[in-house]
């Protein structure tokens, strides 16, 4: 599960509807009905048209899955030991241990979007303060973190400011304590950072022009796209494109 969620945090995924029938023992997850990929970043970032409080937010699940896997701990008891007591103890023990494998395996997976080998203390404050400034200036998270492969600043005006600039001097301070060449940071981030996602807006008129005309051709080009997502492409690319404001999706049902 810790697995499962945290490449979901990686590629900026939420499925929606991450309640205890939909999770599996082995590491997967079924009923994908209103999942969607964010654009623009933010922890409390929610599509599904039935999650009115945000109770599987994008920024929620890795807690709920510990939420989850506490009821099925609950439904072992009697296996896990005779006495009641020490059984629920043990159980404890191991939900509880969720936390500190999510937090260690979200910093590995981190590092990889931002190029970084080795383990240094600041690491982690400093992947968040990049999502942080991230979802106060409404900025793309697939494409930032593409951009950034080669070290240069994204385009576009939140860029340009100050604040950016700070993280980004400190950023390149890391990536020169690496102890590797910059082509092998290049590459890890490239493994980690996919150029194109299934844009929600692209989803919806492909779909659209398969339903209302009959057209696959759409589908058959997205999912083209789709099937090489880390090659590199360029700026113009109109898969790596977020959508126009007109464009947005911003809820999906279940059942479609």
């Amino acid at each position: 599960q810790v697995e499962l969620i945290t490449e979901w945090m990686r590629v900026g995924f939420i499925h929606g509807v991450m309640n205890t029938d939909n999770v599996a023992l082995s590491g997967e997850t079924i009923d994908y009905g209103p999942c969607a990929f964010m654009d623009s970043y933010h922890p409390e970032t929610v599509f599904s048209s039935i999650d009115q409080r945000g109770r599987y937010a994008y920024g929620n699940q890795p807690v709920i899955t510990q939420w989850n896997l506490a009821r099925f701990a609950e439904t072992l008891i009697p296996l896990i030991d005779d006495d009641a007591d020490r059984a629920v103890e043990t159980a404890e023990a191991l939900i509880k241990s969720h936390t500190e494998r999510y937090a260690r395996r979200w910093l590995e997976m981190m590092r990889g979007k931002l190029g970084l080998f080795g383990d240094e203390d600041h690491d982690a404050a400093l992947a968040t303060d990049l999502l942080d400034w991230m979802a106060r200036h409404d900025v793309d998270h697939t494409n930032t973190f593409r951009d950034l492969i080669g070290g240069a600043t994204p385009p576009g005006e939140p860029f340009q400011n100050d604040e950016f600039g700070d993280w980004h001097r400190r950023w390149q301070a890391r990536l020169g304590r690496n102890g590797k060449a910059d082509e092998d940071a290049w590459a890890l981030m490239r493994r980690h950072n996919p150029a194109v996602i299934p844009r929600n807006h692209q989803v919806e008129a492909a779909l659209s022009a398969a339903v209302r005309d009959g057209d696959l051709a759409p589908v058959k080009a997205l999912l083209a796209a789709l099937d090489d997502p880390y090659r590199d492409r360029g700026p113009d690319d109109p898969y790596r494109q977020p959508p126009a404001p007109g464009e947005q999706v911003l809820r999906t049902f279940c059942g479609t």
